[in-house]
């Protein structure tokens, strides 16, 4: 089976249990706080790795970055291409109110220095067919997605968070679009139904394959050839922390894929998978591992 770089971010997660999210002006006192190994990239490159994909991961810590690298290699990640730098890791400040319900600040911190040479090094490793997984959380993505279009790569984006710098990107490189409601409706510039949704980003992106993540709706899947619309819903659980649940997400399909080409079972165990992340607290910690999400999916009902 073909190797999966996630080329992206890693963070240090300062978790703050409150009543409520936060409004404007308030003051308000936190429950709780926890310290955990987080960042997209990072929660990414995880549940990779735990479903069963040879992965790498490709980024930049700073101070406290030894808990991220240990993080990833406990989980069984490859981190030769990870650079130490001088200066902070990566971070975010969230709020997680009692319903498992929370918002994120994030600061980019080591993150934002990664150079042309180690883009230049780390890809000279793979070559085509190989999987590319990037997020929207680190610097230089124009380059990393141009040269692994060269190599034959297969590139994968979720396209988190949205902002002017992404919707500049070389887009159309991208093989296979991971991505919820808000972010498809930046990305096509108007509010649609779903279904209109994935037509319109079909249209946008003729070549690429997209899944659009709906929340409680459950997943779809537009079939770049037939045009056909698959969708799976969401399993009946106990929500806890909804922190990593997108990020599982994204690990178990792209994993899933690889092995099988079936983008419904794809979705299926996806969908099991963000079931027991959200029944758990934390990240990169609540992740499960293939045995967990194969033995659990008889006890679940969607």
């Amino acid at each position: 089976m073909r190797k999966a770089l996630c080329f992206g971010s890693l963070n240090i997660d300062y978790v703050y249990d409150v009543p409520h999210i936060l409004r404007p002006g308030e003051t308000l006192a936190s429950t709780n706080r926890s310290i955990y190994p987080g960042g997209k990239g990072l929660n990414q490159s995880i549940a990779l790795a735990k479903a069963g994909v040879a992965t790498f991961h490709a980024g930049a810590v700073g101070e406290g970055g030894e808990l991220l690298l240990e993080t990833l290699q406990d989980s069984g990640v490859d981190t030769r291409f990870v650079r130490t730098i001088e200066g902070l890791s990566g971070h975010t400040v969230i709020q997680r109110e009692t319903s498992g319900q929370n918002n994120i600040i994030l600061y980019g911190g080591s993150n934002q220095a990664i150079t042309e040479e180690q883009i230049d090094e780390t890809l000279q490793y793979f070559s085509s067919g190989d999987y590319l997984l990037l997020q929207n959380e680190i610097n230089l993505i124009p380059s990393i997605m141009t040269k692994a279009a060269e190599i034959g790569m297969v590139i994968v984006l979720n396209p988190s968070p949205i902002d002017e710098k992404l919707l500049a990107y070389p887009l159309e490189l991208v093989d296979i679009f991971l991505l919820n409601e808000i972010e498809a409706m930046d990305i096509v510039g108007s509010e649609s139904p779903p279904d209109e949704l994935l037509r319109s980003l079909s249209s946008k992106f003729p070549e690429a394959q997209i899944v659009l993540t709906l929340g409680e709706e459950g997943a779809l899947y537009l079939d770049r050839k037939g045009g056909k619309i698959l969708k799976h819903g969401i399993f009946d659980v106990e929500v806890v922390d909804t922190t990593a649940a997108g990020d599982t997400f994204t690990g178990y399909f792209i994993a899933t894929l690889a092995k099988t080409n079936d983008p419904q079972e794809a979705l299926r165990v996806a969908s099991l998978a963000s079931a027991l992340v959200v029944s758990r607290l934390g990240a990169a910690p609540s992740i499960p591992t293939k045995e967990e999400v194969y033995s659990i999916h008889i006890y679940l009902k969607e």
